[in-house]
């Protein structure tokens, strides 16, 4: 099994409030808290329907165990970096695997990491549950460097909630959530979660 956590979430958003507000067409500043936080969830929805970090941010990647090959592939693109690779054995003991042991691969679709040719995973007896903790940074980088395509799809998010506080209907009264338009601009960038282990 394997768990991901958010360990430092991003700095700043894909979309200012100011641009939020440039898009809505709002002039004054009594809703710029609500702009705020429809500008965070949609970008969460953004990272959940592309499976994707969009803004740079840190997460920990806990698994009971190293594989048994010699690479892992990192889920959450696009891998960054790998800040460092831990491990925790049944005496409780916490080591960290050394950087010269393993390199990564921040280029493909998903960032990976394999094992210095002359390198092999830690053979220590780990402790029972989450043993090895990876500590990586994914994301685009800051918002000058999301996709178009991809603010966009923030854009009509927030525009469709802003304008409608509850859910729309269409059609014979089914509740449609996100707007297709937004879809198909994230449907491009999206890419099929890895199965944790």
């Amino acid at each position: 099994m394997s768990v991901l956590n958010l360990a430092t979430a991003p700095a700043e958003e894909p979309i200012t409030t100011a641009e939020a507000k440039a898009h809505l067409r709002i002039t004054h500043s009594d809703d710029d808290t609500y702009v705020a936080t429809l500008i965070k969830v949609a970008r969460y929805v953004a990272e959940t329907i592309t499976n994707r970090a969009i803004i740079t941010q840190t997460w920990d990647w806990y698994l009971d165990g190293f594989p048994g090959v010699d690479t892992i592939q990192v889920p959450k693109p696009a891998l960054q970096s790998v800040t460092y690779i831990k491990y925790t054995d049944e005496d409780d003991t916490v080591n960290t695997l050394s950087s010269d042991d393993y390199v990564v691969d921040i280029y493909s679709t998903y960032g990976r990491i394999k094992l210095s040719d002359t390198a092999t995973w830690p053979s220590d007896t780990l402790t029972e549950l989450n043993g090895v903790n990876i500590r990586f940074v994914a994301g685009y980088g800051l918002a000058a460097d999301v996709p178009e395509p991809i603010k966009q799809a923030v854009l009509l998010l927030i525009a469709n909630w802003y304008e409608n506080r509850e859910p729309v209907t269409f059609g014979k009264g089914i509740p449609k959530n996100v707007p297709m338009s937004a879809k198909y601009l994230l449907y491009p960038y999206r890419v099929w979660g890895l199965t944790l282990r």
